[in-house]
């Protein structure tokens, strides 16, 4: 088998493994991006180690705003920064070296907080359940804002539909 036939059939399972969850009403708004586990993800073991799980969501998270046009590098250049205020995380089984994982996450907006929920799975287990919440801060006073950027409300807008 060539590298290319491995990176087929890796494209080939992380599409695969997007598509096995459908929208419907229960999943509705979660935005998929999907990884394949590598040798540096992992702990000497091959598991994923946990720490990997913050990268993957904070990616997820990236790639959702910019989906919907907005981009940290300009929030920062609106000088606008958005720090995680609080996390919370639950392990339910660890991903593997060679597993497909599908990093589900959807925003749930509360005012000036940004509440990210978050589901990482393997084509058959549940991996890890999250909320991370993050608040929009002065780049320059590092002062919390009061209101969202309307560019940073357009994007949330086009996310949750509000």
């Amino acid at each position: 088998m060539t590298n290319t036939d491995t990176n087929l059939d890796r494209d080939i399972a992380s599409k695969s493994l997007t598509n096995i969850i459908e929208p419907n009403s229960e999943n509705e708004g979660w935005f998929n991006y999907p990884l394949h586990v590598y040798p540096h993800h992992t702990d000497y073991s091959g598991v994923v180690w946990h720490g990997t799980y913050l990268t993957w969501m904070e990616a997820a998270r990236v790639e959702c705003l910019r989906s919907v046009g907005m981009s940290f590098e300009e929030l920062i250049a609106a000088g606008v920064d958005l720090p995680v205020a609080e996390m919370s995380l639950r392990y339910h089984r660890s991903a593997r070296m060679g597993d497909d994982v599908l990093v589900m996450t959807k925003l749930i907006p509360d005012k000036v907080r940004l509440n990210w929920e978050y589901q990482i799975r393997t084509e058959t287990d549940l991996c890890v359940t999250a909320v991370v919440t993050l608040v929009a801060v002065d780049f320059e006073k590092r002062k919390l804002l009061r209101s969202l950027p309307s560019s940073l409300e357009g994007a949330i807008a086009k996310l949750t539909g509000i």
